[in-house]
């Protein structure tokens, strides 16, 4: 395809200044879909400029046409030239226009050219580079064995149009070998289908290993993909397909975007990835370095003599139709499609898959890691320690650790996405023994029955449902274990200092500018020998509260704001009647650490305590730098 004259305005050539390849990046993201809509242009990347058949090492915009013609062919044809330069951020970079055509990589061979060899077999355990496909498509390849982020278990990595296809749905049964090589469906079903996706991140999906077990290593390569990296520009590369084995090729265009079609109802779709060409040094016999049924293969990074490597770039699924001259290959990032399909090379570790699930306190929720409180002094001892050692109990967003005496909460921790919250009701829901703890361990029921105490929730309902509909609907249900609960006189729950305590996220939320609408929230009772006794229960008579957030209008700074509500006067610290009313006060963290006998870690050092005049707080001028009572949602954070 001919191109436009140059531009004749004055611009900064390339050659002239370095291009930046991240500023190329943004421009194929933003722009290259314009492209795309042309009805010649099969793809838009980022190459090396090509002149009399050889690379110039400059970086150029690159184009793939279905026809490359003459000027006068174009006109005729009604086809727009393409430029011959484009001006990205002030840079003048070149472009390149070839001619490529490409197709899903599922077009198979026949029958009668094809041998039964080890990779057509069925296997068990299965491994990377043999035959799978959703029942009701051909044959293409496994790309890796790979592990779910949820639950840590094992999954076939390889491509939608593999182990989906237009006619496929999530729950679907998928074969190895596929039904190609194949067709006794019963017999050689391996799992069902977990995962897909077909867009900018690739085409891929992965398959639950149900039937079978798995083994990691790549057949024919002798390694097991344990590393992931973005392909750039002249690497090297290795991969070990259904069909054609094992190849050699080089990157020869990144930040790709291809327009592919799918048959069916999905039809014409845009692809992202990177392009590979043959390796001119590790030719192989047929001169193809992919064929149909390759689709869904890895490609690995190989070393100066040619050998895999550990490191996985991307996962082949598109070659160039028959007949074309040349023989390239697409394939999406190995980065973007594992983390489009929640899944890693490595088994995750415990930790990974509770956060995965929603478990849990996520103590990295800020960014900066905001730890879980910890015991100190005499308050250790009374620490509950658990059948399985731990002192730590994990629910859906929150996590808490309880007191051995008092048999309730000594803090619970909890992260918001405000940005995810789900208006789920609590009809239906009941109070309920947690059964991570044991019933001896928590105050049930039989406190609160006959009378006008109510069950307190440290971390609040509303608060914690949040995510996936599934995710949040789970919160919303643990949320109601009595080790969430405490024991509360009426005026607390229910009155709250005219709503404040119940408020106070949301009011922080209002008043202040948080970076993405998330905070980390701890709460507990202060626990104290004095507190009045009911039914053998010591019932609190104040409770503290931390909420954590970065500010944006800070320079993003990890903020914490530490709360107590108490019927105790800390301003003057006088004794009060039990039937004082509640009053809500802003305190140091070091005031909460002080009277829970627990260590904050950083919350400390984030403390956004001020001491500046304000008319919406009362103070006593000994206590006016530590404690602030608050009177309204703007004394929260002032």
């Amino acid at each position: 395809m001919a191109r436009t004259p140059r531009s004749a305005s004055p611009r900064k050539k390339a050659g002239q200044g370095s291009p930046d390849e991240e500023a190329l990046r943004r421009f194929i993201r933003t722009r290259g879909s314009e492209y795309l809509r042309r009805p010649n242009v099969t793809s838009i990347g980022i190459g090396h400029k090509v002149k009399g058949g050889r690379d110039t090492g400059q970086l150029a915009i690159q184009f793939t046409v279905g026809r490359k013609l003459e000027p006068q062919r174009l006109e005729a044809e009604g086809l727009p030239p393409l430029p011959s330069n484009i001006v990205i951020e002030g840079l003048e970079i070149p472009t390149d226009v070839l001619e490529r055509r490409f197709r899903p990589s599922w077009e198979l061979v026949e029958p009668e050219q094809l041998t039964k060899d080890l990779r057509k077999q069925r296997l068990d355990p299965v491994r990377p580079g043999c035959s799978i496909a959703h029942e009701r498509e051909t044959a293409g390849t496994l790309g890796a064995i790979v592990y779910d982020l949820h639950d840590g278990a094992a999954l076939g990595l390889s491509n939608w149009h593999v182990l989906q296809g237009p006619n496929g749905s999530i729950g679907d049964a998928v074969l190895q070998p596929g039904p190609f090589d194949d067709n006794r469906t019963e017999r050689n079903r391996v799992g069902s289908l977990l995962r897909s996706h077909l867009g900018a991140a690739g085409d891929c999906a992965v398959v639950r290993l149900e039937e079978r077990g798995a083994a990691s290593e790549i057949i024919g390569l002798g390694v097991t993909p344990r590393r992931v990296a973005r392909a750039a520009l002249g690497d090297a590369v290795v991969k070990s397909g259904r069909t054609t084995g094992i190849t050699h090729g080089r990157v020869t265009r990144i930040e790709v975007m291809v327009r592919l079609d799918y048959g069916g109802s999905v039809g014409l779709r845009e692809i992202g990835g990177f392009e590979i060409g043959p390796d001119k040094s590790r030719p192989t016999p047929e001169g193809e370095i992919s064929r149909g049924g390759d689709s869904g293969a890895a490609w690995m990074a190989s070393d100066a003599q040619g050998r895999a490597t550990d490191i996985m770039l991307g996962l082949h699924f598109a070659g160039e139709s028959e007949g074309e001259t040349g023989e390239h290959a697409i394939a999406c990032q190995a980065h973007a499609a594992l983390e489009k399909l929640d899944a890693r090379l490595e088994p995750p570790a415990p930790e990974m898959v509770r956060q995965a699930r929603g478990e849990g306190f996520d103590t990295g929720f800020l960014q900066d890691i905001v730890p879980l409180p910890e015991a100190r002094g005499a308050r250790r001892e009374d620490v509950l320690v658990l059948k399985n050692g731990e002192t730590v109990v994990h629910h859906t967003h929150f996590s808490l650790s309880m007191s051995r005496s008092r048999k309730l909460a000594l803090w619970v921790a909890w992260n918001i996405d405000g940005r995810a919250l789900k208006g789920f009701g609590r009809k239906g829901l009941d109070f309920r023994i947690d059964p991570e703890v044991g019933v001896e361990n928590q105050l049930g029921d039989e406190l609160y029955a006959g009378n006008r105490l109510d069950r307190g929730h440290l971390a609040r309902r509303a608060d914690l449902v949040w995510g996936q509909d599934a995710e949040a609907r789970q919160a919303n249900r643990d949320s109601f274990y009595f080790t969430n609960i405490t024991p509360q006189h009426q005026s607390f729950n229910q009155s709250g200092a005219g709503g404040l305590w119940g408020e106070l996220e949301e009011a922080i939320m209002e008043e202040a500018e948080i970076e993405r609408l998330r905070l980390s929230v701890m709460a507990g009772p202060l626990l104290e020998e004095d507190d009045p006794v009911y039914r053998d229960a010591r019932i609190p008579r104040a409770f503290w509260k931390i909420v954590a957030y970065r500010d944006a209008d800070d320079g993003d700074r990890l903020t914490a704001r530490a709360f107590i509500m108490t019927q105790e006067n800390l301003l003057d610290r006088i004794e009060t009647l039990e039937l004082d009313p509640f009053r809500l006060f802003r305190v140091p963290v070091t005031e909460v650490e002080r009277r829970t006998s627990l260590d904050f870690g950083t919350l400390r050092l984030a403390d956004a305590s001020r001491t500046s005049p304000s008319t919406q707080y009362r103070r006593r001028e000994r206590h006016a730098a530590a404690v602030l009572e608050v009177r309204s949602r703007i004394g929260i954070t002032m």
